[in-house]
C-alpha cells in the first residue's frame, strides 16, 4: 500500500476561512486527546512533533479511509453551504427588482414579437458565444409558450474575447436597416463557425438585400457607435457575461430552462404589469 506523509497531505489542502489545513484536517477527524486541534496550532507549521504524531496515525489503513471519508464530508458541506448562500442572495437580488425593475430605452432596439406583449424581454446577446445561441432557441421557446404576451427587444453585447462578435453585431444591423434583422440574426446564429465577412455579404445576397447598401451599413461608424451604445446599456446595468435577460426589468444571465423564464413571466402577468 502507498503512504502518504503528513507533509504532502497538509500540502494538498486549502486554507479556507482562516483556518490551516493542519487545524481543518483535525478538525475534520475528530481525533482524539493524542493528535488535537490545539496541538496542531501549538505546532506551528514546522514541527516536527505534530508531524510525527500525525504520521503514526497515518499508517493505519482504516484511518487513512477515515481521512478521505471525513474530508469529503467536509467539503461537502461547505459546498452545499455556499450554494444555499448564493441561491438566498439571488433570491434576494430578484425581488428587489420585482420591486425596482430595471428601465431601458428601448427606442433603437430590434423587436420581436406583438406590439402590445404585457412582457418585454430586453436580451444582451453575442453571436459568436455557444450560450447566446442555446440562449436564442430557448427564446423561440419562450415565445411560442406566450405568443400574446411576450415580445423581445434584442441588444448586442459582444465578448471583447470573440473577435468575430462585434463584426456579426454590424452584419446584422445592416440588414435590419433593410428589414432584415431577425433574419440575419437566425442566419449568424446558425453558422457561428461562419462569422466572417465573405459570409456576411454572401448571407446579404441570400436574403435578397441590396450588397452595396449592406456593405456601406456594415461599416459605418453609425453602426460602430449602435454596438458600443448596447454594450454600454448593458455594462452599467450589470451585465457581466452573456446571454442576458431583463424580463420587464428583472435580470436573470445564461441560457437557463424555459421554466425559468416562465416563473418571472408568469408573476408579471399574474401581477398584471
Amino acid at each position: 500500500m502507498i503512504r502518504i506523509s503528513t507533509t504532502s497531505l497538509l500540502k494538498g489542502l486549502p486554507r479556507l476561512h482562516g483556518v490551516s489545513a493542519r487545524v481543518l484536517l483535525v478538525a475534520a477527524l475528530g481525533l482524539s486527546t493524542s493528535v488535537t486541534a490545539q496541538n496542531a496550532v501549538a505546532a506551528g507549521p514546522d514541527s516536527s512533533a505534530f508531524d510525527k504524531q500525525m504520521d503514526e496515525y497515518l499508517s493505519k489503513d482504516t484511518n487513512l479511509e477515515k481521512i478521505g471519508t471525513a474530508l469529503e464530508g467536509y467539503f461537502r458541506k461547505q459546498k452545499e453551504l455556499q450554494a444555499a448562500q448564493a441561491e438566498k442572495a439571488e433570491a434576494e437580488r430578484m425581488e428587489n427588482q420585482f420591486k425596482n425593475p430595471v428601465k431601458f430605452d428601448l427606442k433603437d432596439a430590434w423587436f420581436r414579437g406583438p406590439k402590445d406583449a404585457k412582457v418585454t424581454i430586453v436580451e444582451f446577446s453575442d453571436f459568436q458565444c455557444p450560450y447566446c445561441q442555446r440562449g436564442a432557441k430557448i427564446i423561440e421557446d419562450v415565445m411560442k409558450a406566450y405568443p400574446k404576451d411576450v415580445k423581445v427587444a434584442f441588444k448586442h453585447y459582444p465578448l471583447p474575447f470573440h473577435g468575430d462578435a462585434k463584426p456579426a453585431a454590424k452584419a446584422s444591423i445592416a440588414a435590419g436597416k433593410q428589414g432584415k434583422f431577425w433574419e440575419m440574426h437566425d442566419l449568424l446564429f446558425a453558422n457561428q463557425d461562419a462569422l466572417k465577412r465573405e459570409a456576411f455579404l454572401k448571407y446579404a445576397k441570400d436574403l435578397g438585400l441590396d450588397v452595396a447598401k449592406f456593405t456601406a451599413d456594415m461599416d459605418a461608424e453609425s453602426t460602430a457607435k449602435m454596438v458600443e451604445d448596447d454594450t454600454n446599456l448593458g455594462y452599467t446595468n450589470q451585465v457581466q457575461g452573456t446571454p442576458a435577460f431583463f424580463i420587464n426589468g428583472v435580470m436573470i444571465s445564461g441560457a437557463r430552462p424555459v421554466d425559468s423564464f416562465k416563473t418571472i413571466i408568469d408573476r408579471w402577468l399574474k401581477e398584471g404589469k
